[in-house]
């Protein structure tokens, strides 16, 4: 018998993106949610990013290719985002798929996903054509080949989606056991009922389609996947390899597979260390019993499927209703909230069809008098998604646009384009997964229509807005300080809409605390400062200036004339203006700034209103990342302040606490606090800082070893691993470097006696692979009596002690 075995991961969580400034935005706690974006690495996201583990005989066994070893898929959102923020992992991604290549026949293991992750069977039919050209796309664009299968959002499946993916080249999709019909074997005339999940999931099926076209299907084994998601399948990985070898039918047929498909994040992150039974489990696999490790392209190449199937039309993996979990009150939830409802799907959905319609009518109503296809536009827009780079802005416009455009017609195509892909980013799935209407899944997808309405009234001057806001108020809550949808709207989405001359103001605000720059950017906006005056009179400040705000996404732009005061702490107020002429601006300036040369702040605070006509900003209209990084600027001199006390307090008092200690007497409890702030305060100064001092770490590790006192046990091991991470970075490039390897083991060392918690994955990898790579050669050379060979062997070794990894 030939026993193949696949493990599919599924990673989407999408980051929580602001749809103003298309990146992600630090979130305020306005409302309850789950702060994903700061977890979304490799341990959570990326199972067997680690490339090593020990088996029962403390051996290294190196699974560094893992990546290469399970089939993946990922959503472009997920890996734009880990691109930007995590590019080692993300280069990783795309390297395993390589390697998948290189042991798959030619076959990579990535699979594409539909775009946004919106379900499929709810969308109409362009929306679906286009999901399924921009996944392609962006697939092809990452990892430089066409992909052979494509993950449908939450397998949510109807033939008229099968017929899309099969006419764009996809072979194959995976789906979840309950979602077959029938099924029988090819050539036969009799199909076997299998609604009630008891379909043969160890075979490929082919899925024969109306239009003559076809596309393979791979129904997962449903009850090893729930083992696994919700079961203890992954407290080891011996038995989880044990199980799936036991699935295979001894007396079923000679070819056979035994595959499964869950969220990929289960590995490590709903499940700790689930990552490591699963590296385990590959391991074990390959080398204690008799099965063969596969992905799906290859098997269907080399097994092509010998059944035809028929799915279950709006069906999906997550719901048992079908596909109602995304439109109705079904009763599926998280379960987590006792008494709730979510009766509000429904008429949420239905806000954003009717708003998808208007859209609709707008787009092809202005886009066809601008472009020569507005649809096929919007399915190659993806070109433009995937680089914004002017250059590539124009090649694109160049093949759509209708000839001779002014520029505000370019600008409005851009618009109306972006109106289309918020338009569908409106319908990502989890907007309506989860059980409450102002969670921040669904506020999310809300943002994504609200900047939609503000394209089209940008580029034709509907308000469509009111009426939205009128269906969302038959949108009910869970939460009694909602009154519906609509009063959820004006408390989360419409602070959030941002125009140019919000962005302006960001500018002016951002000028009292950095240098000044002609040429700046925020996010997706550039800034190009035109006049700009800063004045100080004690701790207030004063800036006044013009700045010339553009979009790089829209090609929308504005000259904002700003003047912004800081009145010291968190006092901060910004007047801004559009199109201020020359004259009025030169008042403006003397105005302003003769009076605040006199300290007369309540005629700035006058003549602000009076010129900017009460377009004033402050402190809270700042996006959230500059938010904090004002605040922690703010708060860094208040705890300088505090330092400077305590720091005092505790030199004058020292001699006072060493007599104490010397006549064996307790501290009494304002000196223990007084140690435990300062000396905690001063080991995390020294490991923030760029270069480690450290006498003064050791003098401070040991203070707090003589006395009970608490130890910041989350803050340290947090940035002692940042710094060991840091170091390891730095080790990675310059890896013969020992006098690296001797400070990572000094200050390893120093803090043991803190007992701190490291997170040190990534420095374990890093690790690892210089092992692997350096270790044999090097080792010889200390053999052979190479000084500093020996030197870097014995550091080395120690490292790999105190992270507890070892190479042989």
């Amino acid at each position: 018998m030939e026993k193949n075995i696949i493990i599919h991961g599924h990673f989407y969580q999408p980051p929580r993106e602001n749809p103003w400034l298309e990146t992600i935005e630090i979130q305020d706690s306005a409302y309850p949610y789950h702060d994903w974006n700061s977890r979304i690495t490799a341990e959570c996201y990326a199972p067997n990013t680690a490339s090593h583990i020990l088996d029962q005989d403390r051996r290294i066994i190196d699974i560094s290719n893992n990546y290469s070893k399970i089939s993946f898929n990922f959503g472009p959102t997920l890996l734009s985002w880990m691109e930007w923020f995590d590019p080692e992992i993300y280069e990783a991604i795309l390297q395993a798929d390589k390697k998948s290549q290189e042991r798959y026949s030619g076959h990579g293991s990535a699979m594409a996903q539909a775009y946004n992750h919106s379900i499929m069977p709810l969308s109409n039919e362009r929306d679906k054509r286009t999901q399924v050209i921009w996944g392609v796309r962006d697939f092809r664009s990452r990892f430089g080949r066409d992909p052979e299968g494509m993950w449908l959002p939450e397998t949510a499946v109807d033939i008229e989606t099968l017929e899309i993916l099969a006419e764009y080249g996809i072979k194959f999709t995976l789906l979840a056991p309950h979602q077959a019909k029938r099924t029988r074997k090819l050539g036969d005339t009799e199909w076997n009922d299998v609604s009630d999940s008891s379909v043969d999931p160890k075979r490929a099926y082919l899925c024969n389609l109306p239009s003559g076209n076809s596309i393979a299907l791979f129904l997962y084994d449903g009850p090893i996947a729930q083992d696994i998601a919700f079961g203890d399948l992954l407290t080891n990985g011996e038995v989880f390899a044990k199980r799936l070898d036991s699935t295979f039918d001894e007396d079923g047929g000679e070819l056979q597979l035994v595959h499964i498909a869950t969220d990929g994040e289960t590995y490590g992150h709903h499940q700790t260390h689930g990552d490591m039974a699963l590296a385990y489990c590959l391991y074990y696999l390959e080398n204690d019993t008799p099965v063969r490790l596969t992905n799906y392209g290859e098997y269907l190449e080399q097994h092509p499927p010998e059944y035809e199937a028929e799915i279950v039309e709006d069906s999906s993996w997550s719901c048992v209703h079908g596909i109602e979990r995304w439109r109705s009150d079904c009763g599926c939830s998280t379960g987590m909230h006792e008494g709730w409802n979510q009766k509000w799907r429904a008429p949420l959905r239905g806000a954003m069809d009717w708003l998808r319609d208007n859209l609709i009518e707008i787009y092809e109503d202005i886009g066809s008098k601008l472009l020569q296809n507005p649809w096929q536009a919007r399915n190659d827009y993806i070109d433009v998604i995937l680089d914004r780079s002017e250059e590539n802005i124009k090649k694109f416009l160049s093949e759509h646009a209708q000839e001779d455009l002014a520029q505000e017609d370019k600008v409005k195509i851009l618009r109306l384009l972006e109106m289309q892909r918020h338009a569908m980013l409106m319908y990502t799935s989890c907007g309506w997964f989860f059980d409450e209407v102002s969670g921040l899944e669904t506020v999310q997808v809300i943002q994504y229509a609200a900047r939609a309405m503000q394209l089209a009234r940008e580029v034709s001057g509907i308000n469509l807005q009111d009426a939205y806001k009128g269906l969302m108020e038959r949108v009910p809550s869970n939460l009694d300080k909602h009154q519906h949808g609509a009063d959820i709207y004006e408390k989360y989405v419409e602070p959030s809409i941002l125009e140019l001359l919000r962005v302006g103001a960001h500018y002016a605000i951002s000028t009292l605390f950095r240098d000044f720059s002609e040429e700046d950017r925020i996010y997706n906006y550039s800034a190009r400062g035109k006049i700009f005056d800063r004045s100080e009179v004690g701790r207030h400040k004063l800036a006044i200036g013009s700045v010339h705000i553009r979009s790089d996404i829209t090609w929308s732009e504005e000259d904002i004339s700003f003047a912004a005061l800081h009145l010291g702490g968190h006092n901060i107020m910004s007047g801004a203006s559009a199109r201020m002429n020359k004259e009025r601006f030169d008042l403006m300036l003397n105005d302003i700034h003769d009076s605040f040369m006199k300290n007369d702040i309540s005629e700035v605070v006058r003549l602000t209103d009076k010129y900017f006509e009460n377009n004033s900003f402050s402190l809270r209209h700042l996006f959230k990342n500059e938010q904090r990084a004002i605040m922690s600027e703010l708060l860094d001199r208040s705890a300088k302040d505090i330092d400077t006390s305590f720091r005092q307090l505790f030199d004058n008092q020292y001699p006072v606490i060493q007599a104490l200690s010397d006549l064996n007497m307790p501290l009494p409890d304002y000196f223990s606090t007084l140690m435990k702030f300062v000396l905690n305060r001063d080991i995390r100064k020294n490991l923030e800082s760029e270069e480690l001092d450290f006498e003064e770490l050791e003098r401070n590790v040991e203070e707090l070893r003589r006395w009970p006192l608490e130890v910041d046990k989350a803050t340290l091991g947090y940035l002692a691993s940042r710094k060991i991470d840091e170091l390891t970075l730095q080790w990675r490039d310059d890896p013969e470097n020992v006098f690296l390897l001797e400070t990572m083991n000094r200050l390893m060392q120093t803090l043991e006696s803190l007992s701190l918690e490291y997170n040190l994955w990534k420095s374990q990898v890093r690790y690892f692979n210089i092992g692997r790579d350096k270790f044999p050669e090097i080792k010889d050379k200390a053999e052979a009596g190479d000084k500093n060979a020996q030197r870097w062997t014995e550091q080395f070794k120690l490292l790999g002690e105190h992270i507890r990894v070892r190479v042989e």
